[in-house]
C-alpha cells in the first residue's frame, strides 16, 4: 500500500513538473530576413531584384555581352516562371560587367559638400556608390568610386550676373557669392575705379568666379 502511493505521487509530481515546462517554455519565433521585403509574391523569378535570388557564376561570359546566369531564390520566396508555375531555380539574362562598370544612371552615389568644384585642376572626392534595386551586375553592389566635386550651394550664375553687371560697383556680385573681403574691397575702392567691375562681369559671366563655398551654380 505505501509503495502504491509513493509511485501515485511521483506521477502526480512529474505530471506537475511537465506542465510547469510547457507554460514557461519561450514560444518560438520565425525571423524574417530582411531582404523578404523587396520580394513581391508570386511576380516572375526573372524580373526580382538581385536581393532576391543567388546565382551561379558564369566564366564563359565576355564583358560587355549579354550572358546568362544559373540563379536560385532565397529562402521564403516565391516565384513562378513564364507558365506561371512555382519555381526555384531558373536562368536570368544580363550584360557580362561588373557593378563599378556601370552607366552612372544605374547606381546613386553618396555626395560632398567640402570639395572645391571650382578649382584647376578639378578636384574629385571618395564617394560610395549603391547600385538601383532592379540593376543586375557582378560583384559588390556598394563600391567606393573617386567622382568630381558636383555640389551646389543654391547660388545662381545668372543673378550674380545680374548683379555684377548693375550693382557690381558696389561689390554686390560678391557679396552674393560670399566673398565678403573681395565685396569690401569693390565697395569701397568704387569697383576699382570701373576697372574691376568690368573684370567680374567678364569672370562671372564666363564662369571662372563662383560662390566662395566652392560649390556650383545652378
Amino acid at each position: 500500500m505505501y509503495s502504491k502511493s509513493v509511485c501515485l505521487y511521483c506521477s502526480v509530481g512529474n505530471a506537475e513538473a511537465l506542465i510547469l515546462n510547457k507554460s514557461f517554455r519561450p514560444s518560438e519565433t520565425t525571423e524574417i530576413p530582411s531582404y523578404v521585403s523587396k520580394c513581391p509574391s508570386n511576380g516572375l523569378c526573372s524580373k526580382l531584384p538581385p536581393d532576391c535570388m543567388t546565382c551561379k557564376t558564369n566564366f564563359s561570359c565576355v564583358y560587355g555581352k549579354p550572358a546568362t546566369f544559373d540563379c536560385k531564390i532565397k529562402p521564403q520566396i516565391h516565384c513562378v516562371d513564364q507558365g506561371i508555375n512555382e519555381v526555384e531555380n531558373f536562368t536570368i539574362n544580363m550584360t557580362c560587367q561588373f557593378c563599378w562598370q556601370l552607366e552612372p544612371t544605374d547606381y546613386v552615389c553618396t555626395n560632398s559638400t567640402s570639395c572645391m568644384t571650382v578649382s584647376c585642376p578639378r578636384q574629385r572626392y571618395n564617394a560610395t556608390c549603391t547600385v538601383h534595386d532592379h540593376i543586375h551586375c557582378l560583384g559588390n553592389r556598394v563600391f567606393p568610386k573617386m567622382l568630381y566635386c558636383n555640389w551646389t550651394g543654391g547660388y545662381k550664375w545668372s543673378t550674380a550676373l545680374a548683379l555684377s553687371i548693375t550693382l557690381g560697383g558696389f561689390g554686390a556680385d560678391r557679396f552674393y557669392l560670399g566673398q565678403w573681403r573681395e565685396g569690401l574691397g569693390k565697395l569701397f575702392s568704387f569697383g576699382g575705379l570701373g576697372i574691376w567691375t568690368l573684370i567680374d562681369v567678364l569672370l562671372i559671366g564666363v564662369g571662372y568666379v563662383g560662390p566662395a563655398d566652392g560649390s556650383l551654380y545652378i
